[in-house]
C-alpha cells in the first residue's frame, strides 16, 4: 500500500494469474473509490446513489408525495434514493422500478421486469401507478463494444428511447434525468427535449469519476399532458 496525494492509503492489486489487466484496474479502482466505501457505510446498493443526491440537492426535483419511475433500475442505488426522498417508504410518494434483470426487494419501491423500449410499456406503466410520473430517472448505460461510433450509437438509442418513454408517461410539469456520455446529448435530442421540456441543462456531479465521459441532461418543467392518464 501507498499513500496518494489526498493522504489516503491507496490499494494496489498484483497481476498475475487468470486475472485481466482490466479486471486488475477495475478492482484498483474499486478498493480505493471513497464512494464505494462510503456507499456501503450507507446502505446504498451502488455508488452511483451519490450522483442522484448530489444532483437533487441542487436542483430539488425529488419531492415528498410524488411519483417516480427508475428506467433501468438494476441494482438498485437510485431507487433507494428515490423512495427515500419522496417518503415512498413511509407510504406517503411512489416509485417504481424497471429493468431487464431481477432486483432485490427495497422498502417503498414497487419493482417491474421489464423491457421499457417495447411499444406497450408505457400502457403497463401507467396502469401500475394509475395514473402518471412526476418524474423519470434514467442512470443507464448501454453494453460497449469497443468500438467508439458503435457505443455512441447504442448509447444515443437508449436515451432516445427513455426520453420517448419519459414524454409518454410524465405529468405536466414533470422531470426527466438520463445519463449520456462525451459531449452531452446528441443535438437532435437535445432539440426535442427543449421543445418537450421548460428548461433543459447537462450536469457533472462531483461523485461521477473525474476520468469517465459521463455527463447527465437534466430537463424540467414538461410541457406534455394533452394525453389522457
Amino acid at each position: 500500500m501507498a499513500k496518494d496525494t489526498t493522504g489516503r492509503l491507496h490499494v494496489t492489486v498484483k497481476s498475475g494469474g487468470k486475472r485481466k489487466l482490466s479486471s486488475k484496474l477495475w478492482l484498483e479502482r474499486q478498493l480505493n473509490d471513497p464512494y464505494v466505501a462510503q456507499a456501503k457505510r450507507d446502505g446504498f446498493r451502488s455508488r452511483a446513489a451519490y450522483k442522484l443526491l448530489e444532483i437533487d440537492d441542487k436542483h430539488h426535483f425529488l419531492k415528498q408525495g410524488i411519483t417516480v419511475v427508475d428506467l433501468g433500475a438494476a441494482p438498485g442505488g437510485w431507487s433507494q434514493v428515490a423512495a427515500k426522498r419522496t417518503g415512498a417508504a413511509d407510504g406517503k410518494g411512489k416509485v417504481i422500478a424497471i429493468d431487464l434483470l431481477e432486483m432485490p426487494e427495497i422498502g417503498g419501491v414497487s419493482f417491474a421486469q421489464l423491457d421499457f423500449l417495447k411499444d406497450d410499456a408505457p400502457e403497463k406503466l401507467l396502469a401500475m401507478l394509475g395514473g402518471r410520473a412526476d418524474v423519470v430517472l434514467s442512470d443507464m448505460a448501454a453494453n460497449t463494444t469497443g468500438h467508439r461510433k458503435t457505443d455512441q450509437l447504442r448509447i444515443l438509442g437508449l436515451v432516445e428511447g427513455a426520453a420517448a418513454f419519459a414524454a409518454d408517461v410524465l405529468n405536466p410539469g414533470g422531470t426527466f434525468v438520463a445519463k449520456v456520455f462525451q459531449s452531452g446529448a446528441d443535438a437532435d435530442l437535445l432539440a426535442q427535449l427543449k421543445r418537450d421540456f421548460a428548461t433543459v441543462k447537462h450536469v457533472k456531479p462531483a461523485s461521477s469519476r473525474q476520468d469517465s465521459s459521463e455527463r447527465y441532461v437534466l430537463a424540467i418543467g414538461f410541457r406534455g399532458g394533452s394525453k389522457e392518464s
